[in-house]
């Protein structure tokens, strides 16, 4: 096993690890600090804010320092190496460039959306001089109010890191950003007539280590210290990007993506990024509804679920396959699962179907070519799957019934006549069921409708369930490829909604609480396929599903 001395300590490196300086000193604690370096992108060791001191220990215990200090991101770590990244030496290096990089900077850090999370405030505290000698007047520079439809570049706060440039060069490989002029004029530009208006577009702000590229979407809406932070998953398409969602008294105000490298690695696109505002829609379900005859009889939350089950259990007394439910690609494992079982323990012919699983064209790999031509190694992949769940409710269904019914199966049966009752689950934001397809279930005695915006089928219901988004439920996710990770609730819903997963466990009597974790080790005993949803890890950036049993991979 290989080692590196990190300031006297050593530490064990992966005999096929490769690692530069400022990774292997990470492993030790230590923190070097750096701008221009991020582990996704080419390395420049521009910035020169990794400065430390490096030299190599010999067979016999000497250790041979490099005279000059070097830039740990450039410099590989290898057995023996001997990182030095706190002598007065390397102090002094940190104060300099500080130094130099605030000359210019100017005081908007009372106004500056980074404000809070900004590199260059963290590392002034942390490593700067704490003051400044500058007596001339700043280099002013024009900010650039349009370099993208989300974006704003505040030109007189960057840093001249290049992470943005390196980023639309070699993740999009559409490269709108370049470096124009040199010294003390250079500045991020982009080439005209092509702003930065590509699918992944929104990553360049998270990537800018200070206050330069700003979204307009959070532009002046928030400070960031008073947001609430929750670990999540993105809905919008089977790639299933871990997110962080941060919101403030249940308001959400961004989606960021979170560093995972089982799921979609340091990025997330625009569309997940941009696309949550549904949540906060004023045409929200609030509402519980029993609906007779065209009117509304009742709007409590217990008269309606009491009223939902005696409807069940009455169309299950009827006959056998006289109940059918649809399943939401957009519930959680759980959700599915609750809703599954219990409508299984009241006939044992239950029809289950997966509903509508939306697809837009075909799924958009980055990096591409000037003529959109995809360059390898692909970096992300937008999937043209638009739901996050596909997977994990097929394997809830094959478990209870077997095969899964497609959704256009249950219409056609539905319009035959053949159910007293219906169990429908929405949930996808652009819309799940046509005009056309809702009156399938226009002659169903019972239609239950659980949902958190209007469809075509709400005329034909009669019981209602305002229900809740991804931001408002506790559960799980499973990806194309079979990674489960947790979704967390980060906002209560409005008044009138309630999560769906305490709908379902109040629907079936379950004792107490809502508890999502006691569900999971219920489903992970049962089915064999989602064994591993009972895995410490799940917790972390998720557990990969059984490769024996796939779990609906395409």
């Amino acid at each position: 096993m290989a080692s590196v001395i990190v300031n006297g300590k050593e530490v064990e490196i992966g005999a096929n690890e490769r690692l530069n300086c400022i990774q292997a000193a990470a492993k030790a604690g230590v923190e070097i600090p750096a701008y221009c370096w991020h582990p996704a992108l080419s390395v420049v060791a521009s910035c020169r804010m990794c400065l430390v001191e490096v030299g190599d220990k010999k067979p016999d215990g000497t250790v041979a320092m490099q005279p000059k200090l070097v830039p740990g991101c450039q410099t590989p770590a290898k057995d023996g190496t001997v990182i030095v990244a706190d002598s007065q030496k390397v102090k002094d290096a940190r104060k300099a460039t500080l130094e130099y990089l605030l000359l210019n900077h100017p005081l908007d850090c009372p106004t500056c959306d980074q404000a809070g999370e900004c590199y260059l405030q963290d590392y002034s505290f942390d490593y700067g001089r704490g003051y400044s000698r500058l007596n001339e007047p700043k280099n002013i520079k024009p900010d650039k109010t349009y370099i993208g439809d989300q974006i704003t570049l505040f030109t007189d706060r960057c840093i001249m890191c290049t992470r943005c440039v390196r980023f639309t060069r070699e993740v999009t490989g559409s490269a709108e950003l370049q470096v124009v002029s040199r010294g003390s004029h250079e500045e991020i530009d982009i080439f005209p007539g092509h702003p930065v208006n590509n699918p992944l577009a929104g990553n360049v702000v998270d990537l800018c280590p200070v206050g330069a590229l700003c979204s307009k979407d959070f532009l002046y809406q928030q400070r960031v210290w008073w947001l609430k932070t929750q670990n999540s998953v993105c809905p919008g398409c089977s790639t299933g990007c871990s997110v962080t969602v941060d919101q403030n008294e249940d308001r959400v105000y961004r989606l960021k993506p979170r560093v995972n490298e089982k799921s979609q690695g340091h990025f997330m696109c625009d569309e997940g990024r941009f696309g949550w505002k549904y949540t906060h829609s004023e045409q929200r379900l609030t509402s519980a509804e029993i609906r007779s005859n065209g009117q509304t009889t009742s709007k409590d939350w217990d008269a309606v679920l009491k009223a939902v089950r005696t409807a069940l259990q009455k169309a299950a007394g009827i006959g056998k396959g006289k109940i059918a439910a649809v399943l939401s690609p957009w519930m959680t494992v759980e959700e599915a699962w609750i809703l599954g079982s219990y409508l299984k323990s009241l006939s044992s012919n239950v029809i289950l179907a997966l509903g509508p699983v939306r697809v837009s064209g075909q799924d958009d790999h980055f990096p591409k070519d000037i003529k959109g031509n995809v360059i390898q190694p692909v970096k992300f992949t937008i999937r043209a799957e638009k739901c996050p769940n596909r997977a994990g409710v097929e394997a809830v269904l094959k478990h209870l019934v077997g095969d899964v019914m497609p959704f256009e199966e249950l219409l056609r049966l539905s319009s035959a006549g053949q159910f007293n009752a219906v169990y429908l689950v929405g949930g996808d934001p652009a819309g799940w069921i046509s005009d056309l397809q809702a009156e399938a279930f226009s002659k169903v005695e019972t239609v239950i409708v659980q949902d958190f915006l209007p469809s075509p089928v709400l005329k034909h219901a009669t019981h209602v369930l305002p229900s809740g988004t991804f931001v408002e439920r506790e559960g799980t996710y499973v990806n194309y490829k079979g990674l489960a990770q947790l979704v967390r609730r980060s906002v209560r819903g409005p008044d009138g909604s309630r999560p769906d997963s305490r709908i379902l466990w109040e629907l079936s009597e379950r004792s107490g609480l809502v508890q999502t974790d006691a569900v999971r080790k219920e489903i992970a005993s049962a089915v064999s396929a989602l064994a591993a949803l009972d895995h410490a890890e799940l917790k972390n950036d998720g557990v990969l599903l059984s490769a024996a049993e796939p779990v609906g991979a395409k």
